[in-house]
Formats: C-alpha cells, structure tokens, sequence
C-alpha cells in the first residue's frame, strides 16, 4: 500500500489539506508536522518504529522504540498495533484515529523512549513559542498481564539543534533532568486525556521536538496505576503535538495563565481505607462509578486536600470524576485489602 492518509477519514483530508492550502486551518500556526500521527505511507506491521517512515511520517526514535498505534483501516480492534485497544491499553484517539506511545519510566535500567520530529522550520532565538500536547496514562490492554503498571511525572517536550535518531546497539539514551515544556505532577489519568502545556523563550534555532520524559528516574516521581507481575514500568500515550509562536495557535494555549492553579493528584493507587486527592477545586462536584458504569458515592469537595473514607468500599476498581468550571478531569484506581 502507498496511501499517505492512511489514518485519516476522507472529512478530514477534504477539510484539512494542510500541507497543500496551508490558509485553510487553524493548524496553520502549527510547526509540528503530522502533529496527530494521522499520516502514513504504509500500515506497519509492529507496534514500534525507528524511522521517519517506519510509522507516522516524519516521526523518528530519540530512545528505543516508540510505538505506533493504528486506526481501523490498518488495524483490527484488538490487535497490538490498534486504537482504541492494544497491548499496552485502552484508549480513544484525542484527535483522527492514530497515536503514538512511550515509556515515561522503567526500573532498574533506566529506559526512555522519545518520539522526535523535525519541525517545519526552525524556532527564532528570542522568540516566545507555545506548545502543547494531549497525554494519557496507559494501563492494561490485551496482555493477560499489563505490561505498564505505574504513572509517572515529567512527560514533557524538549527542543534539540540535533535529530539524536537513536539506532539499535546504542546505550540507553542519558537523561538532562530538562525540558522546556512539561508536566512536573505525575500523570496519572487513565480515562480521559491530559493536556501538557506551556511557553518558552527560544535560546536557539532549534529544529527538532523530543516528546517522552527528559528526567532521570531519581528526578522523576511515580503512582502505582494498577497491579502486575511486570517490573515497574510507565506508559504514556501522546496524541495532538502542537508548536506555534501565536498564542492561538496551540490547544488552549491561551490559557497558560491558570495551568499552574488545578494540578490533581490522586493517591496513593491502590487504596485501602482512605483516597486523598490534592489540588481540588473548591466546591467541585465529584462522582465515583463502578466498572460497569453504576454510581458509587457523590458529593462536593470543600478544600483542596480531599479525601475519601473507601474502608467500607468493596475491592475492586472503580473511575473517579471531579467536574469544576465545565471541566472533568477522570482517575481510575483500584481498592485492595
């Protein structure tokens, strides 16, 4: 097949030729090529890709083998290459039909894995430049047993002068304990996508973007997601990258100003007598579910360090939602005895 939409419906590539009529969208401002992984040359067979065309065009290996994952046209429901479901988890797309997947944390050696692209042109030294990315933290899957089992904090993008293309036989890729834009709580929404967001001043003309964790495992703090019989492992896809020097021009964006005010932390996972989480918004309406969708327990939170008496609860997992300001942030976290 030579198809270079394979991942996009026809709506979209009707609506969006952005790389043909580069007016007609709001991606215009977008520096990030392939920015939802929907373009590819080829279905490829395996999950992991090493070069720009092994997987989404344009999209290389900084570390390891980062995964691609597939909609319907090259991957059946359930296979290790498809979206939603796939060996590492389950997921919906945040945006098309494809992402890309990472490991943010592995011990004892300390493995990282970087998906890079070049971006369209080159940032300007002194330029302020906004970027974002849609992040979530992957648990279960088809695997009998999950193979990622924790979430972690630190995902994040960092700019580089060089492509770093890492090749089978190299060393683990070294840490920098930097990166000019990241999350610095843990991760560890399982439900819903996290928006990873911020702003920098280019120091450089920097020509490429590293999406992954940039810190060392020292530097990096993690949240137990589920249980497993693998070694401590996080797993984090990323959907919808984004690098624009108009403020507009990135998802929310605009909005950098109140990204430091609503950082929720739920913990510990699992749980036995009491579920703290921290960054709550005053008076937000929270709800617990079953997995089957039926409603556990609901109520307002009245301070920002909440918690949750679940002593009487019975084991199992269930979804926590926290709505406030119209908007719901989702965790998912297990009781044990």
């Amino acid at each position: 097949m030579n198809n270079r939409w394979l991942c996009a419906g026809l709506g979209r590539v009707l609506g969006c030729l952005l790389f043909v009529i580069p007016l007609c969208c709001q991606a215009q401002y977008n520096l990030v090529p392939n920015p939802s992984f929907e373009q590819a040359d080829t279905c490829w067979p395996f999950s992991g890709f090493r070069y720009p065309y092994d997987g989404p065009d344009g999209w290389f290996s900084g570390g390891h083998s980062p995964d691609y994952f597939q909609g319907p046209v090259c991957a059946e429901y359930g296979n290790d290459v498809s979206a939603p479901l796939n060996h590492l988890g389950f997921q919906y797309p945040q945006d098309g039909v494809c992402y890309v997947g990472v490991i943010t944390y592995n011990d004892p050696v300390p493995w990282r894995e970087y998906a890079v692209v070049e971006l369209i042109e080159p940032l300007v030294v002194g330029e302020t430049y906004y970027a974002s990315f849609y992040a979530n933290a992957a648990w279960g899957g088809t695997s009998t047993y999950p193979i990622a089992r924790l979430a972690s904090s630190n995902v994040g993008m960092r700019f580089t002068m060089e492509p770093n293309q890492w090749e089978w036989g190299d060393p683990v890729p070294t840490t920098v304990n930097y990166a000019q834009v990241y999350f610095p709580q843990i991760l560890a929404d399982t439900v819903d996508w996290t928006l990873v967001s911020g702003s920098f001043v280019a120091d450089s003309a920097y020509r490429y973007v590293m999406v992954g964790n940039h810190f060392s495992n020292a530097q990096t703090d993690t949240l137990p997601v589920g249980s497993t019989i693998n070694p401590p492992m996080s797993y984090t896809f990323i959907d919808n990258v984004c690098v624009t020097s108009d403020r507009n021009g990135c998802p929310l964006a605009a909005g950098l100003d109140d990204l430091g005010t609503n950082r929720l932390v739920l913990y510990p996972n699992p749980a036995s007598t009491m579920l703290n989480i921290s960054g709550v918004p005053e008076r937000a309406l929270v709800r617990v579910y079953d997995t089957v969708g039926r409603k556990v327990w609901v109520g307002a939170a009245r301070q920002d360090l909440w918690q949750l008496d679940v002593s009487a609860w019975s084991r199992g997992t269930y979804v926590l939602r926290i709505e406030a300001h119209g908007v719901v942030h989702s965790f998912r976290f297990m009781l044990t005895e």
